[in-house]
């Protein structure tokens, strides 16, 4: 099969920051699938992890990364009992994996959705490592439920992949009043078209935050920069309020400024199920349906914003470098 990869972590901008090379196809076993991939997303987790996972070394054999996907089931292990071949897929695999950089993936079932039939390949590949990170975030870290339904909810980043459909999750689904951030008109139009109630500048949060007319945040998501925000987060979470964060933290980050108003914090990472084998890994399976039915019905809405044609070295460089931007919308796919 046609794989795309790296050996070491380059600039995007260098010829060999992404390669082409033939591998074989591999083979399922236990509760693996072989999906034949017709569509990919690429995620700020993508160019991280090449920027970072082969520093100062030269791999022997290319890492494939990629971290979304839509397919169709090519083979099964002996022990799946959730898919069968033919069956049309969606997922946002395993970081412990090989990626969906290429034509063909084992990905293990429980983490595998059915694909949104009303959807294309493309506006379905859009969605599942964002959907499960903001659902992950909702319901799963807060734990927000009908009792919070009017509550308020700070998305920080709204116009990125997983502000998109947090967006949508937040109003939509948990009936929640959704304050987001933006700093530019055309962010600020794609935040109001996913459903936010109020666009705010991050740039002057707490000021724009107060002057919208809000003194606290019920809820706070941060899909931006834990330490360059927290003192903002801080200032703005509502005593007795919660806190989640999916970007990580360079420094410690400071628990004893949410001590006096009891504030919950928490981390979000969509991959903690697979990586560790929980004992609910199968959960993803089911919130992945669960969001198909949602974009099925028109609930939600794809957040596909830009499509790149083709399989190519040249394509996922162009994917990577709108990531690395900070400046794009929504979600870039690229269609085999």
């Amino acid at each position: 099969m046609k794989a795309i990869g790296f050996k070491t972590s380059l600039p995007i901008t260098d010829k060999d920051s992404f390669i082409e090379f033939d591998t074989a196809i591999p083979t399922p076993t236990g509760r693996d699938l072989l999906v034949k991939i017709t569509a990919i997303s690429v995620n700020p987790v993508d160019f991280k992890i090449r920027q970072n996972s082969a520093k100062d070394t030269v791999l022997e054999t290319p890492k494939i990364i990629g971290w979304d996907a839509v397919g169709v089931v090519e083979a099964t292990g002996s022990d799946v009992s959730l898919f069968q071949k033919g069956d049309e897929v969606f997922y946002a695999g395993d970081i412990t994996r090989s990626g969906s950089n290429a034509e063909y993936q084992l990905v293990d079932e429980r983490i595998v959705g059915r694909k949104p039939q009303n959807l294309t390949a493309a506006e379905a590949a859009a969605m599942p490592l964002t959907a499960l990170t903001a659902w992950e975030s909702l319901f799963d870290r807060i734990r927000i439920n009908d009792k919070d339904k009017g509550k308020s909810i700070l998305i920080l980043g709204g116009a990125g992949g997983v502000g998109s459909i947090a967006i949508q999750i937040a109003k939509k689904i948990a009936g929640l009043t959704v304050i987001a951030t933006a700093s530019r008109p055309e962010t600020a139009a794609w935040c109001k078209e996913m459903g936010a109630d109020v666009v705010v500048n991050h740039r002057h949060l707490v000021e724009e935050v107060r002057r919208a007319g809000f003194r606290y945040a019920d809820f706070i998501l941060d899909f931006v920069d834990t330490n360059a925000y927290w003192d903002a987060m801080a200032d703005l979470i509502k005593p007795q309020g919660h806190i989640v964060s999916i970007t990580g933290s360079s420094t410690p980050v400071a628990l004893n400024k949410l001590k006096s108003k009891s504030v919950t914090f928490s981390w979000e990472l969509m991959y903690t199920r697979s990586s560790f084998q929980t004992e609910d890994m199968q959960e993803q399976h089911n919130i992945l349906n669960n969001v198909s039915t949602l974009l099925d019905n028109g609930t939600l809405v794809t957040t596909l914003k830009t499509t790149l044609r083709g399989l190519t070295a040249e394509n996922l460089k162009e994917a990577h470098r709108l990531q690395e931007s900070g400046k794009s919308i929504g979600k870039t796919v690229i269609v085999y």
